[in-house]
């Protein structure tokens, strides 16, 4: 418990774990299990169970998120950096808008941009430097564990329809969010939703290595995360209309 309060800024090197090394593909194989767990689980509840779930998933996401900023206060280390202003930080708040007030909107969005941001960061973390038992450690896999798993357990179980007319105002609102995001940098020289640069190990940074800049990432991964989420999804559909209509 030595690096316990530490953060990415303050802890030496060599005390986290690599990409795919054995803690992290441990990690990975908690998060599928958890999320397939409640993806069957969901699927028995009466109508009234599942919306308690939500709910509970939701506080639960936010409650872990005032943990951090807790041990961040407690460890005398809470920066700028730590506002809930990169992607995955303010989709803990549209999930919690979504458990009360679910609309089509927001039911897109969490689909279109939450699942694979979430998927990305579990498989991508940017908090390589840090040991199991570490707060930040501990909040940042869990965290991004529950945020896939609340959309994909609602689209599995069809409480989620997302459709690819939808797309065109979850980019709106992911401007928008890029936006405030921008001008949260350049007020406070932070790095939200990686507008400023790409550290290695982020997709983002083999378009740095490659073009000499990283931004150039953004439409690209965009346009292919949007064809993985949405080609099968629609074919999907084409296949079992055709089977009904027969």
């Amino acid at each position: 418990m030595e690096y316990f309060l530490e953060t990415s800024d303050t802890i030496p090197d060599g005390v986290g774990f690599s990409h795919f090394g054995p803690i992290h593909l441990t990690w990975l194989m908690i998060a599928t299990t958890v999320i397939a767990a409640n993806c069957l689980l969901y699927r028995k509840l009466k109508p009234e169970g599942r919306v308690r779930w939500n709910k509970t998933v939701a506080l639960l996401i936010i409650a872990n998120e005032l943990f951090k900023h807790t041990m961040l206060i407690i460890g005398g280390n809470f920066l700028p950096d730590y506002l809930p202003l990169h992607l995955c930080s303010i989709n803990i708040f549209l999930i919690a808008i979504h458990a009360w007030r679910p609309t089509v909107m927001l039911s897109n969005f969490l689909y279109t941009v939450c699942i694979p941001g979430a998927i990305a960061a579990l498989l991508f973390p940017s908090w390589t430097k840090l040991p199991v038992a570490n707060f930040m450690h501990l909040h940042s896999t869990t965290i991004h564990i529950m945020l896939v798993m609340y959309p994909m357990v609602l689209s599995v179980n069809g409480v989620l329809k997302p459709s690819a007319r939808g797309i065109p105002k979850c980019l709106g609102l992911l401007l928008v969010m890029a936006g405030v995001a921008l001008v949260a940098n350049l007020a406070f020289d932070t790095n939200f939703m990686f507008l400023m640069e790409a550290e290695p190990g982020n997709p983002l940074y083999v378009f740095e290595q490659f073009f000499g800049n990283h931004l150039i990432g953004f439409p690209i991964l965009i346009t292919a995360v949007l064809l993985v989420m949405y080609v099968p999804l629609e074919l999907y559909r084409k296949h079992k209309s055709h089977i009904m209509a027969q």
